[in-house]
Parts: C-alpha cells; sequence; structure tokens
C-alpha cells in the first residue's frame, strides 16, 4: 500500500494506490505543523491505519517557506580569505533594469557570521596557501561563541580540489562546535561546479533549511512505522529517500509543483497529447509550465531573489490562488494577490475567521463554488458571509457586488495569462499549439478563461484534479545526479579524456540507486555536457556523444536563431543523471459511450442565463454537455464558461474544447 501526500499552503492533499485502486482524500493544511495534517489524512485514508503503508511518497513547501518567511536556521559562513563579502557583492545585477531603488534582498547569513580562513587554491586546485589551521581555530572559536545551527563552507576553486574545505569539516566536527555530520554542508559536496557566487549562495540555502527539513523530517520518520519507507520529492521531478534530504534540503524548494508536472505530463501522455502548459492552481499560488515530450529540468532558478544553482523543472509561479486577496490600492484600483489569507483565516466563505475578500469568495458569489458540495459535502461555506465581503469591496471601487467579483476574476485570469506568456510566447513556443492541463483546487474554475485569452485551443482536467500532485509522487521515479566541472575546450581528444570522468560518476550514481534500493535492471542514465561558445556566460545542455560539438549547434540555433560554427566551444559541465523507475499506479482506460450528459440541477447565472450543475463522479467516458456548467467533485471544481463544450475520455479525464 502506497501513498502520496501534498502539503499545500492551504490543502493537504492524500492519494492512496491499494489493491489496483486509487482512493483520495483533502484536508485543511495545519502551517504551523505541517506533518500533522499528514498523519491525521493517512490515518483517514489508509485501511489498517499507518502501519499497512509500505511506503510515502512526500511533497512539501517546508524549505521554501524557511527561506521565503525567514524563517531557516541560524548559519555561519566559512570561506577563503578576501571573500567574506561574497553574498553580498553578488553578480550586481539589477533585477528590473530601470528601477531606480531597486530591492535586493538580503542574504540569508548575516555579515557578521561570515568568516575567512587563511587557504588559497589556483584554478588547477594546487594549494597557493596552504589551510592555517591556527587562523581557522580561532574562526571556530567565534563560531562557537555565536551558537551556531549548522555552518557552511565555500572555498576558492574547491569545485576542483575539496582537500582544504573537507579538513575545515573534521576540524569543526572533532572541536564539537556542531554535533551531527549533516551540520556541515560543503560547497564541493552540494554544488561541484564553477562560478563562485552562484556555489556559495546555493550552499548558504543549503545550510540554512538543512536544520529546518532534519527536524521535520525526523518528526515524521518518529510518527511513522519503521518498516514504511518514506520519500521526499525534488525539485527536478524525482524522489529520493528522506534520509537523503539531511545532505540536500535544498532540492525539495519546489517538490509539490515539481510533483504536478510529473503526473500532468503522465495522464497528458496517456490521454494522447504530449504538448502541454501545466495549471497548478491552489489556494495561495499558482504554478506553470509548458512540457514539450518530457519535462526537462533548467540548470538554475532563484527563491526570493538569491540564485540557486541546482536543477529544477522549468516552474513559473506566480501569487495567485483560491485564497489571494483581492483589495483597492492607493490609486483606487483593484488588486489581486499576491498576499494571502492560506489556510488560516482563509476566504470569507470559509468561516474560519478571514475578513478580506479573496479569489474564492468572489468565485462563491458568482455561483461558481456551491456551499452543499464544497469538498465533497465535508465543509459548508458562508456565502451570506461573502456576499457582504464582496459589496463591501464593491462600494470602495463603485461598482456592483456581481461586477466586483467579475472584475476579481479577470484580474486573477490576466495574472495567469502572464505566467503561460512567459513559460511560452518569451521562450518560442505558440501557446496555441498545446493543450492546457488545468489541476489544483482552483485550476479547473479559472482555465477556460485563460485559454480563451492566448487561443489555446483545449482544456484537459483531469479525474482528481484537486490532488494531481497527490498523484504525481506516486507516478515520480527516484533520480540522482553527480556533475563535475571540467573547464576544457570541445575537441575529440576532449570528449575521449572525458571518459575516465564520466565512469567515475556513473560508478558514484549507481551507488546512489543501490541505497535506494533499486536493482541493475531498475536503473537507467542520462550522461550530458553543458556546453557554450568561448566568451559566453551561459550553457546548454547537450548529450554526451561523440557528435556533442554539432549537436551543440544546432541546440544553440533552435534556442537563439542562430549558430556560430565558426567559434570554439567549451565544455564547462559532465553530469550523470541516474534514473530508477518505481512501480506506478496503473491508470486503465474505460469504453467510452457518447451520450449528451443530465444536469443534476439548474440555477440562475449571475452573468445572464442558467449555469447546468454537473456530479462529476456520475459522468461516464464519453458524456458531453455544453456550458454554462459547473463540475462538483470532491477534490476541485470546474467552470465551462459559456461557448465551450465538455466531453469525458476514456481516462475519465473532461477535454473542454470551443463549441
Amino acid at each position: 500500500m502506497r501513498a502520496g501526500v501534498d502539503i499545500g499552503g492551504t490543502f493537504t492533499d492524500l492519494v492512496l494506490s491499494h489493491g489496483g485502486r486509487l482512493t483520495i482524500h483533502k484536508l485543511l493544511s495545519s502551517p504551523q505543523q505541517p506533518e500533522r495534517s499528514m498523519l491525521a489524512g493517512l490515518e483517514a485514508i489508509a485501511p489498517g491505519g499507518l502501519a499497512a503503508l509500505t511506503q510515502i511518497a512526500h511533497g512539501s513547501t517546508v524549505a521554501t517557506n524557511a527561506i521565503l518567511e525567514r524563517k531557516g536556521a541560524k548559519a555561519a559562513l566559512i570561506t577563503t580569505a578576501g571573500f567574506r563579502d561574497l553574498l553580498f557583492i553578488g553578480r550586481q545585477d539589477r533585477p528590473r533594469l530601470y528601477d531606480i531603488h531597486p530591492r535586493i534582498p538580503p542574504p540569508l547569513i548575516p555579515r557578521e557570521l561570515c568568516y575567512e580562513v587563511e587557504e588559497r587554491l589556483d584554478f588547477r586546485g594546487q594549494t597557493l596557501t596552504p589551510l592555517d589551521m591556527a587562523s581557522l581555530d580561532a574562526v571556530l572559536d567565534q563560531i562557537a561563541r555565536a551558537g551556531v545551527d549548522a555552518v557552511a563552507v565555500c572555498l576558492l576553486f574547491s569545485y576542483v580540489n575539496a582537500a582544504h574545505e573537507r579538513m575545515i569539516k573534521r576540524r569543526i566536527l572533532e572541536r564539537g562546535i556542531v554535533n551531527e555530520d549533516w551540520q556541515v554542508a560543503l560547497s564541493s559536496d552540494v554544488l561541484p561546479e564553477f562560478r563562485e557566487y552562484e556555489r556559495a549562495s546555493t550552499v548558504a540555502l543549503e545550510v540554512y533549511v538543512r536544520p529546518v527539513m532534519s527536524r521535520y523530517i525526523g518528526r515524521l520518520e518518529a510518527a511513522l512505522p519503521a518498516a514504511t519507507s518514506l520519500r521526499i520529492m525534488k525539485s527536478d521531478g524525482g524522489v529520493m529517500r528522506a534520509g537523503r534530504v539531511r545532505q540536500g534540503a535544498i532540492h525539495t524548494a519546489l517538490s509539490g509543483p515539481a510533483a504536478g508536472v510529473i503526473g500532468a505530463s503522465h495522464l497528458a501522455r496517456l490521454a494522447g497529447y504530449d504538448a502541454i502548459i501545466t495549471l497548478d492552481m491552489g489556494g495561495t499560488s499558482t504554478d506553470v509550465a509548458l512540457v514539450a515530450g518530457e519535462p526537462k529540468p533548467r540548470p538554475e532558478s532563484s527563491i526570493d531573489g538569491l540564485p540557486l544553482r541546482v536543477r529544477i523543472l522549468d516552474i513559473e509561479t506566480i501569487g495567485a490562488g483560491g485564497g489571494s486577496i483581492a483589495r483597492v490600492d492607493a490609486g483606487g484600483a483593484l488588486r489581486v494577490g499576491p498576499q494571502s489569507a492560506g489556510a488560516n483565516p482563509g476566504p470569507v466563505v470559509y468561516a474560519q475567521g478571514g475578513d478580506q475578500v479573496t479569489l474564492s469568495d468572489a468565485n462563491a458569489v458568482l455561483g461558481r463554488l456551491d456551499s452543499e458540495r464544497f469538498l465533497g459535502g465535508a465543509m459548508a461555506l458562508d456565502m451570506a458571509a461573502g456576499e457582504r465581503a464582496l459589496a463591501a469591496l464593491a462600494r470602495q471601487i463603485g461598482l456592483g457586488a456581481t461586477e466586483a467579483a467579475l472584475g476579481v476574476v479577470d484580474i486573477a485570469t490576466v495574472n495567469i495569462d502572464r505566467a503561460i506568456r512567459h513559460v511560452s510566447i518569451a521562450r518560442g513556443h505558440d501557446p496555441r499549439d498545446f493543450t492546457l492541463v488545468a489541476f489544483g483546487g482552483a485550476g479547473p474554475l479559472h482555465a477556460c478563461a485563460a485559454a480563451d485569452r492566448l487561443e489555446i485551443p483545449r482544456v484537459l482536467a483531469p479525474a482528481t484534479p484537486g490532488v494531481l500532485c497527490a498523484l504525481g509522487l506516486l507516478l515520480a521515479d527516484v533520480a540522482v545526479e553527480s556533475s563535475r566541472s571540467v573547464m576544457r575546450r570541445a575537441n575529440e581528444a576532449a570528449l575521449a579524456q572525458l571518459d575516465g570522468d564520466r565512469r567515475e560518476l556513473l560508478a558514484a550514481t549507481r551507488s546512489e540507486l543501490e541505497r535506494e534500493g533499486l536493482s541493475e535492471d531498475e536503473m537507467r542514465f542520462v550522461v550530458s555536457l553543458d556546453m557554450r561558445y568561448e566568451g559566453q556566460a551561459y550553457e546548454l545542455n547537450i548529450p554526451f556523444s561523440a557528435e556533442a560539438v554539432e549537436a551543440f549547434h544546432a541546440a544553440h540555433e533552435r534556442s537563439y536563431g542562430h549558430a556560430m560554427r565558426w567559434r570554439n566551444v567549451e565544455i564547462i559541465n559532465l553530469r550523470v543523471n541516474g534514473i530508477g523507475s518505481i512501480d506506478k499506479p496503473t491508470i486503465e482506460a474505460v469504453t467510452a459511450s457518447p451520450h449528451e450528459a443530465e444536469p443534476v440541477s439548474v440555477k440562475a447565472s449571475p452573468i445572464g442565463g442558467e449555469i447546468k450543475l454537473y456530479e462529476r463522479a456520475a459522468l461516464g467516458a464519453g458524456a458531453m454537455f455544453a456550458g454554462e456548467a459547473l463540475l462538483f467533485q470532491m477534490d476541485s471544481t470546474t467552470y465551462v464558461p459559456p461557448g465551450w463544450r465538455g466531453r469525458v475520455d476514456t481516462y475519465m479525464n473532461l477535454v473542454l474544447e470551443r463549441a
């Protein structure tokens, strides 16, 4: 019996795979103690309780929230003499070119906890200045007095030669500055690649969230039976055993959204759609990604403006969810988000103490949420309170309640439109060539409106859209990556010389997959190179082969519209990705019988005409209907506007297209 659990800012979603069947569950999150909602949900959904579970795959926002809310560990940084201010100088980038007073987020480690030691390597990794142990002990005396939870070490050129970093770690543990091995993070372990600032920023992020994630994982492991295997979702779309989180906590920073992309891609391929844009809209945020074939990670990202150089799926996140707060700004304009009412106090209609209008309140006033059927009837909505709150907001802008509610929804749709354009049009893709896969509790409510704006021809809402991230956790394979900076000109001789490095990385990756409990026939490996033209600042990832140089030229032409075949090409990093296949829930097709579905009831629409109401669970494969319509199910609600038609396909997906 296996379970996937995704803890979001508002709801905790669970999917149980048992005996060839999938069972879903959804409950409000516990933001202060996220594991409480997870354990309560597992007890409620698993026959036989926690003891019956053999494996749990989990995605959470614990690491992300620790960074965004600045509630991570008290950490110190040790670096090479002269580089104490590395995190503060950064790249001198301007986040917005014409912003005269840009807001640059402060580093997670304050300057008073950044220390220098006397040592120096050259770019080949050869020692210029040996590590001065007296200098190190003096620094450790200061760190001991500061009473930190963890220590990051990032020395110049340690990605070539990690000897000095390892000596520092040994001395920290010998002196008892911290108690556990995992409380010391070395940049040569976290990111053995060049670019000093990005490496320092990544190891700082790692050490900032390690203690938080370690405590969280420890509480979960203590509450779960010893025989239950716990795996955690990574930002690149793979899972790893819980023990690895203590050495790679930052890899979980975008675990929840990544699980949604994996689940959406899997279901869309089954239904026959390879080119998709995912729209994952929950209570707090909306995540958008473009998948053309297989989900592909990108080599770097940022969290709250802080560079993060680990592999993550290319996901655009905006502050637009069901709990996004609507307000009138100082100029009298209506705004929606990014602030959210979250799970507590939540939207006004949730009757949990919320008193600010949210997107969910606007949908309720427009008749797109139903009090009797919300969350499968388990949670009644206070519609009267929502209407009063909307009326008060409407008076501020001189509109009626319905017009104000439509305005709130339209602004949220514009925000979604902007995010989709960023992952599609801005990167050379025409959204009209894609299918929009809508999921999350609120995704199917807003998908058709977003598709209309972008002329996307089709929306697909999976059978259980509100818990798709949890299902994606059950569909994700184990993923391990090893990398090494090589920094050499690309030619046949250089590629041949990399064979020894490739074998070493393959062996390390295979060993890690074995520790995950996988057999040789469950493993596959992808070897690739980060390459660029000499003089360029950024790389493209190319499959490792004897034809890698020509493949790079072709990839550059696809990405940027031109190739410079007369210029020399550099190999920057060698990468080995190990994928361990796991047993996945089987999703079978059923026979479709085309027919016009009968609504369970009809009600007047605030925008004119009637809204037909359908219980989605009662719609069999082949059922068809026309909008304006509302489809209810326990985990989500789908709104089909006038001018659209829907049908249920053989995988029980809802396929919506313009009439």
